[in-house]
């Protein structure tokens, strides 16, 4: 095996080997993306010596941001201990400890966990549960899943099925037969001589008229993002979820909450549907903040109500026949706990402090001509650019304008994450006031040269 130190080999080796996530047909196989050398708190650093703010904290996960020693330490411990060991015949107690305190944080009887490798294992986990649960029940028909327009779910079939992103549809196979989309909850552009209200209620009118028109007896369960993240941070209508959660119950529906982002931390708590939505969901997804991206682990927190009507069923031989060879990794579980210690010694507080903050500050760049929409709620934040403020399609800069925006930013020091005419922000929990001053001021600085690019290239005049 050749041993390649330098960035120039490396370079080439990954554009001959290695394939990244959703490529091209034109670049698979032969793509090259900037390599991170190391990060340090709420910085990472490219081989090239560039220092960045994570403004996306990776992926929506490194919470407590980068090089965290006790974290190192955990999973080096962990490792000398007990590496791995299978799930099938045997367990380990940091799942165990786990478990029980993952249940302690959510809301209402949720007390049951599954541990899975990540967001979209752990979707999947929950659709394959309640495909399993209606079957043991006696209800084989009641299969379909209703979801939304602008919603992410993960990567493997099932969970990819259900996303609502279209741009990513047209050359993927899906499940479609048992999937039902409802409208995205986002406002903007969208309301048109109607109130935050009447938007509110048409949604609702929707969802109940799927209802009737798909029949309760054949609807398994509602899922949906609190905040719908990789749409670009939708904020839904103050009650929506309430009176969502209130027409599932109404009608026998089962409420899954996705919390793989706003979960752990991002809204400033463990689990944000009963403290921020005042809903209690019948399965909550998890994923990324649990472990602050330091390694791969997910899961789904189950209603006690649900396992018990299983264990009281005539058919005591159904086997729930679904699970993973990484399902209650020692080393995931034990830098969960120790990753959720750290939250709660001080990274919460933080959150809830600085959130109000981070969303003023960032919502005086409305003041520039090309933004059209900063939105956002805890730590995560969308800034959306529009051509103008007549134009009415939401689109009207599809010309990756985040893109070029994220090229500006990240030569004075902030890394985005764009997506088509949007830039998206969910850094690490642990910033600072002075840190939340740094990012807005870049980003107004990076906004203006890009719309002087764009100006330039005769793409955009205001």
């Amino acid at each position: 095996m050749k041993n390649n130190s330098n960035t120039s080999n490396m370079r080439e080796n990954a554009k001959k080997h290695l394939i990244q996530p959703w490529p091209y047909a034109s670049s698979i196989g032969s793509e090259y993306r900037e390599f991170v050398s190391n990060g340090n708190g709420i910085y990472i650093e490219d081989t090239k010596g560039n220092k960045l703010i994570d403004g996306p904290a990776g992926m929506w996960c490194s919470n407590i941001g980068h090089r965290n020693e006790e974290i190192a330490k955990v999973m080096y411990n962990q490792a000398m201990d007990l590496s791995y060991n299978s799930p099938w015949y045997t367990s380990n107690e940091p799942s165990a400890k786990l478990s029980k305190l993952i249940s302690d944080y959510a809301p209402g009887d949720l007390e049951h966990v599954f541990f899975t490798t990540g967001g979209s294992t752990a979707v999947e986990s929950a659709l394959r549960f309640i495909h399993y649960y209606n079957n043991v029940k006696g209800r084989p028909e009641k299969k379909l899943i209703l979801c939304r327009e602008d919603g992410y779910h993960g990567s493997t079939y099932l969970s990819a099925s259900l996303n609502g992103k279209s741009r990513t549809s047209d050359w993927m196979n899906y499940e479609n037969k048992n999937i039902i989309k409802l409208s995205s909850p986002k406002s903007f552009r969208i309301i048109e001589n109607k109130s935050i209200q009447e938007f509110e209620d048409d949604l609702i009118d929707e969802f109940e008229d799927k209802i009737s028109e798909y029949g309760p007896e054949n609807i398994a369960a509602f899922i949906g993002e609190p905040i719908q993240a990789s749409g670009g941070v939708i904020v839904p209508p103050k009650n929506y979820f309430k009176r969502m959660s209130k027409i599932c119950k109404q009608n026998g529906i089962l409420f899954i909450a996705d919390e793989v982002v706003t979960g752990f931390g991002r809204l400033g708590h463990i689990f944000s549907s009963e403290k921020v939505f005042e809903v209690i969901p019948d399965i909550i997804c998890f994923a990324k903040g649990v472990t602050s991206g330091y390694f791969p682990l997910g899961g789904i927190v189950i209603s006690k109500k649900l396992i018990d009507e299983l264990r009281s069923s005539n058919h005591s031989d159904a086997m729930f026949g679904h699970g993973l060879t990484y399902s209650s990794h020692p080393i995931g579980c034990a830098v969960a706990l120790k990753n959720i210690e750290l939250m709660e010694n001080g990274i919460l507080d933080n959150v809830l402090e600085l959130s109000p903050i981070f969303q003023s500050k960032l919502k005086t760049l409305l003041d520039l001509p090309i933004i059209g929409d900063v939105r956002g709620e805890g730590l995560m934040a969308c800034i959306e650019c529009i051509a103008d403020y007549d134009d009415t399609n939401p689109l009207s800069l599809d010309i990756k304008v985040g893109e070029i925006i994220d090229k500006h930013c990240q030569k004075l020091g902030l890394l985005l994450r764009p997506a088509i005419n949007m830039c998206i922000l969910s850094p690490p929990l642990i910033l600072n006031k002075n840190d939340i001053e740094k990012i807005v001021n870049i980003l107004r600085e990076g906004i203006t040269l890009a719309m002087d690019e764009l100006k330039s290239k005769g793409i955009w005049s205001n």
